[in-house]
């Protein structure tokens, strides 16, 4: 039985007694100089009663428990320091509020009496508006005053303590999130909402062998980020009403709280990318740091299979970047020397282009 429902009946029972009492006031008023259509106190308490009640099953969850869900889900969207800062903003606002209305509750009627009440309402405004604006400054003064004064960020602290990433389930399954994380280059916390943990035990548990062996990877790479002392890893139970997709709901819940998403899902990115949410792209990331070559570089690749075109071979660099090689099949299972002709950036990539540097060099 669900909380709306029970608030319904609630309010059905409320208002048709409410509103049998007001009939029954009324029908007595209306009896005092009664005419032939007049109704009777009974059936004036009848017909306005059944009025409240239609009025109380339709209007009470819109007056209850609505409200409620509207105030919890906006609560569990909020961070716990912007709570914390309102709540010691509305404080300080109305101690000066106080303070205020004393002197001008004085002047003399109506300003006495309306004045103080928007002072009250005008300085908890500001109050809240103020301390939760600046919230990162007054956290880091109480953090240094707790620290002896030092103007130095605390160990594993920082800059970007306040700072939320929320991780799709695809970065967790792919697993280089757990190496970038060591490195110190990803700052602020990461946040993983219960419905992408929640897709993360389904692929676990699917009976598919391959999605399966994804999924607890995925498990054991959030294992592993939670044991990690650099970093700071949160699961929360916030949600987005009125979704099914995992992506969407990210999506909007980034757009809620104002934090990046951290992912290598192509679609999701565009997508998020569409809206104005800023997404951090682990593949992205990967082609910027890989080793940049310039034609007439000289390097030592082994080829490892056959191109496309006549004569060509093909090798890899350690990150993945193809080697394309003219004249290089004759070099099969070798390693060799080449000098680089050119560089091409693809969607896909980057690859690089070269020949054998004894060939060139005698074609010279």
């Amino acid at each position: 039985m669900s909380a709306d429902f029970i608030f319904r009946i609630l309010g059905m029972i409320g208002f048709a007694i409410g509103g049998a009492f007001w009939g029954k006031s009324l029908g007595i008023a209306a009896n005092v100089n009664p005419t032939a259509s007049t109704m009777t106190v009974d059936q004036y308490a009848f017909v306005i009663g059944s009025v409240g009640a239609l009025v109380g099953l339709i209007l009470t969850p819109y007056i209850t428990t609505r409200p409620m869900h509207a105030l919890k889900k906006m609560l569990t969207i909020v961070s716990a320091h912007s709570l914390l800062s309102a709540l010691v903003g509305l404080i300080a606002g109305l101690i000066v509020a106080a303070l205020f209305s004393f002197p001008i509750s004085l002047l003399p009627p109506p300003f006495g009496k309306i004045l103080p009440f928007i002072a009250v309402l005008l300085f908890g405004y500001l109050g809240v508006s103020l301390f939760v604006m600046r919230q990162g400054d007054i956290f880091t003064i109480f953090s240094n005053l707790r620290g002896g004064g030092s103007a130095a960020p605390k160990e594993g602290g920082g800059w970007a303590d306040n700072r939320n990433i929320l991780l799709d389930t695809s970065v967790i399954i792919d697993g280089r999130i757990a190496d970038i994380t060591r490195t110190g280059f990803l700052p602020g916390t990461l946040l993983i909402p219960r419905f992408v943990l929640n897709e993360l035990q389904y692929i676990a548990d699917s009976p598919d062998s391959m999605r399966r062996q994804r999924g607890r990877r995925g498990m054991e790479v959030l294992s592993a980020l939670q044991k990690e002392p650099a970093m700071q890893v949160r699961i929360s139970d916030i949600d987005v009403e009125g979704m099914r997709e995992v992506d969407d709901k990210l999506v909007v819940l980034a757009r809620q709280m104002r934090c990046p998403i951290l992912t290598n899902d192509y679609n999701l990115n565009r997508v998020a990318e569409l809206q104005g949410v800023t997404v951090l792209n682990i593949n992205e990331l990967a082609n910027a740091v890989k080793s940049v070559l310039l034609p007439g570089e000289i390097m030592n690749i082994r080829v490892i299979q056959e191109g496309r075109e006549s004569g060509q071979g093909v090798a890899y660099l350690d990150d993945g970047t193809m080697v394309v090689v003219e004249n290089g099949r004759e070099y099969m299972d070798k390693e060799i020397t080449i000098m680089v002709t050119k560089v091409l950036q693809t969607a896909a990539g980057r690859m690089i282009f070269g020949r054998p540097e004894d060939l060139s060099a005698a074609n010279h």
